[in-house]
């Protein structure tokens, strides 16, 4: 009997599923979950079996060709998480199943492109895209798809190709790539006689003696050894070499053979295991809301998700501790979320000091190996706990009985790149009620609309107010080592409540009133000047990147600008020159001004490559380390960088929004924020909401042991109430305020939007495209009677990107979504719930 199955397609335009039958030879081996090769028009790809089917809804079926891989790749869990993500954000099925397939097996149909040869071409007839992709043919000769995107980034360049094609002047087809990874194997030895046989083994292994001794060292080495040994260990111990050991393999005494071993990136890393501290009455009673939503799990019951309110340094992360213990003891699996790989080495040491040998991490700047090993052990069930950002909630872990969300609030969690456009918490909470697990978010300054949900019952809101000092022996056995003196605080046992750092507002418009022109005020330098002297640390933050904002023609106000984006160009000083942040495109500063001539080009603002500048000619002494995307670019560098000052190798760390969220460093003693209002006046509704988080987050990583801590916020913006919330560190003060705005003005937690965006390299085609389909819309919701405000269409706030002009619509009502969910615009890009409106 012919059995049929329903695959979505590995492609990521692709909405819809498609039945095939499974051959013969593939009976039996095919699963719910299974990755398999399969027909689809012209070409070959890969796609998931989600389900076996009775009746196939098409007549004649085609055959599934092939098994990628002989276990399911995708768990039952992930398969209903791909429908209800592909739902919610109105994205194909593919492109949402191919955030849960490891980079590396997972490949795409792709084109193979080359020139037809022997073939006159005369290439003054041609456009100058079209002579591009000849000249890239000719130096390169044939290429995948893939790769004239890497060559001509950011170009639709397929439409000349396929003029091109017509013209016979290119040949193109189809190809679906082998699996770019597989198992790690590394050659390993063994003896091949008795051990008992190695002391009375009398023949010569060599003519020279000293050689024979160290053959002989070999076997006794061996002879010692259970299992499998790594030739590097036998030449450590016994010196011996390659040589040798061939030699004993010619004899019949040793073997070589080949063993799989596991990439793992935890393996060299160091930690030191941590006492369970005692806990604080406010964490006594956080902890006893939240075990009874575990036990509710051990009992096959799925609790509302949990907020965790705490201020920052609140203990937090011991609940997460004492909630996966709990799970673990259920025989049942971890995902712990962090919003930046910043923070991906701090956490894994905090997990891996109470859990060690249970803790995996996986995230991009790990090589497609290390990934795919790690995803193929959580497959296995041999990783109980998972930790790293965004894509690990996407592992095929088994039997999930918790996620961890820290720092719930952050917008790294939210794919905005690329489809599937995704909401990084409501896709937790969605996978976590379809898994029947539990779901801890934590922040202390949640979204407004999470704090939302958890007063209006959707969530259980738990609450931390007081800050604490965690670890109190751990701190001072560190604090010794470094030949710092610790004041003594009053508390018992591991914990004590430490009170929130002093922050001080400084009017940066006095300031200048004063004569002072720099960009640290009297209040701040005095400040610097007491950490440096009293040897201890600061930072000093930023939303900034490179050495200035942009660069400028004093005479005419000419602002050198990206060309493909319309976007002011950054000054590096390491590149001596421009670069584009969102395209990469560099240039040299001009030397004249292009539209007056003039020669007065200069640099207006301040970026953390100009701050640090700055420090060291105002304190020539002190030590500095910048962080920021620019010094965090190879693998490794958040870790190096955070060992370097958490070992004192660093007076002041200069960085930009990396340093707000959740760095635990106990001799930070000073923060001072540059510019505070940066980001406060841009045209989005969630504008005050992220300068009160990032200011608020900032001013949490001073003052996390007993030496106390201040924070300085320099503004000139004193009485914006963003300012003064976040100076109080009163969430509740912004909340209700925000909370007003937002009623009157109909924006979110109390409407829906959806923004839809289009771009062409013509801005009369964006401009048109943008205005037919919003008077098409506004005729639909007239026919069809729905309660839903169109907002525009509106040239974007950064009107150009990649080289095309953006326009956008934006949706506002209860449900939205209704109004293009069967009729989705082609060419448009579409975004449910948005976190920004830029």
């Amino acid at each position: 009997m012919v059995r049929y199955v329903e695959v979505a397609i590995n492609l990521p335009q692709i909405e819809d599923s498609y039945h095939y039958h499974l051959s013969p030879q593939l009976e039996g081996l095919v699963e719910t979950g299974s990755l398999v090769i399969v027909p689809f028009g012209r070409q070959r790809v890969q796609g998931v079996v989600l389900r076996f089917v009775a009746d196939p809804e098409v007549t004649e079926t085609r055959p599934v060709e092939a098994l990628v891989d002989e276990k399911p790749v995708l768990t039952p869990v992930q398969i209903a998480l791909a429908g209800w993500m592909a739902s919610e954000t109105l994205s194909p099925l593919g492109a949402c199943i191919s955030l849960m397939l490891p980079p590396g097996l997972s490949q795409r149909a792709d084109s193979l492109v080359r020139l037809i040869p022997d073939k006159t071409i005369e290439k003054s007839k041609y456009s100058t895209l079209e002579k591009r992709l000849i000249n890239l043919l000719m130096e390169r000769g044939e290429l995948r798809g893939r790769q004239i995107d890497a060559s001509i980034r950011h170009v639709e360049w397929r439409g000349a190709l396929s003029r091109l094609a017509r013209q016979g002047i290119v040949q193109t087809s189809p190809i679906l790539p082998p699996p770019r990874v597989g198992s790690k194997t590394v050659r390993m030895v063994r003896l091949v006689i008795n051990p008992d046989q190695v002391n009375n083994y009398d023949q010569r292994l060599s003519r020279v003696g000293h050689v024979h001794d160290r053959r002989m060292g070999v076997l006794h080495m061996l002879a010692k050894e259970t299992g499998l040994v790594k030739p590097s260990q036998i030449y450590v111990e016994t010196s011996a070499n390659n040589n040798d050991l061939k030699a004993l393999e010619d004899a019949g005494l040793i073997e070589f053979c080949y063993s799989q071993v596991w990439r793992d990136p935890v393996d060299e890393m160091s930690f030191v295991p941590a006492l369970v501290p005692e806990l604080t009455h406010d964490q006594s009673r956080a902890w006893r809301q939240i075990k009874t939503g575990l036990d509710w799990v051990s009992q096959g019951r799925t609790p509302s998700p949990f907020l965790l309110h705490g201020v920052t340094g609140s203990g937090k992360t011991e609940l997460y501790l004492r909630a996966v213990k709990q799970i673990l003891e259920m025989d049942k699996s971890v995902i712990v979320l962090v919003p930046e790989i910043s923070l991906t080495p701090q956490t894994i040491k905090r997990f891996l000091s109470r859990f060690p040998g249970q803790v995996g991490v996986v995230h991009s700047q790990l090589s497609e190996g290390e990934r795919y090993d790690t995803w193929r052990r959580v497959r296995n069930g041999e990783l109980p706990i998972i930790v790293g950002p965004r894509s690990a909630l996407f592992l095929p872990v088994d039997n999930l009985g918790l996620i961890v969300m820290d720092e719930c609030d952050n917008e790294s969690y939210d794919q905005q790149d690329a489809q599937p456009l995704y909401r990084g918490a409501d896709t937790a909470v969605a996978c976590a009620h379809l898994a029947g697990a539990a779901i801890i978010l934590g922040s202390a300054t949640p979204q407004v609309a999470q704090y939302y949900h958890a007063i209006s019952g959707s969530y259980t809101c738990v609450n931390l107010p007081k800050r604490i000092l965690a670890h109190r022996e751990t701190i001072a056995h560190y604090a010794r080592s470094l030949g710092i003196d610790l004041p003594n605080q009053p508390g018992e046992g591991q914990t004590t409540d430490l009170g929130l750092p002093q922050v001080s507002v400084v009017d940066m418009r006095q300031e200048l009133q004063a004569g002072n022109r720099s960009i640290f005020s009297h209040k701040l330098q005095a400040a610097l000047a007491q950490v440096l002297e009293t040897n201890q640390q600061a930072i000093l933050f930023l939303n900034r990147r490179g050495s200035a904002t942009y660069v400028f023609c004093r005479e005419c106000g000419y602002v050198a600008k990206c060309p493909q984006d319309d976007k002011p160009l950054t000054y590096h000083r390491a590149l001596d020159g421009l670069l584009c942040h969102t395209c990469s495109y560099e240039r040299k500063v001009p030397r004249v001004c292009p539209d007056c001539g003039s020669t007065q080009i200069r640099q207006l603002g301040t970026g953390t490559e100009k701050v640090e500048k700055l420090v060291k000619e105002r304190f020539p002494l002190a030590r500095t380390l910048r962080w920021d995307a620019e010094t965090t670019r190879k693998k490794g560098a958040h870790d190096r960088i955070l060992t370097q000052f958490t070992n004192r190798q660093a007076d002041i760390l200069i960085g930009t929004q990396m340093l707000a969220k959740g760095l635990d460093l106990p001799l930070v003693t000073l923060v001072g924020v540059v510019l505070a209002e940066v980001g406060l006046n841009l045209p989005d509704y969630r504008a005050t909401e992220r300068t009160f988080q990032v200011l608020t987050q900032v001013a949490g990583r001073a003052g996390r042991s007993p030496l106390g801590g201040s924070v300085i916020l320099q503004t000139y913006e004193p009485d914006n109430y963003v300012i003064k919330t976040a100076a109080q560190q009163d969430y509740g003060a912004f909340y209700e305020q925000e909370m007003a705005y937002r009623r009157e003005l109909g924006y979110p937690p109390y409407t829906r939007l959806v923004r839809l965006e289009y771009r062409h390299h013509e801005a009369r085609k964006a401009e048109r495209a943008a205005r037919l389909l919003g008077e098409q819309m506004a005729q639909w919701i007239v026919e069809e009677g729905l309660h839903i405000d169109i907002i525009g269409p509106a040239p974007c706030f950064f009107s150009r990107m990649y080289g095309q002009y953006r326009w956008q619509i934006v949706l506002r009502g209860d449900d939205p979504t209704q109004l293009i969910r069967h009729r989705q615009p082609p060419d448009w890009r579409i975004e449910v719930d948005p976190p920004s409106l830029l």
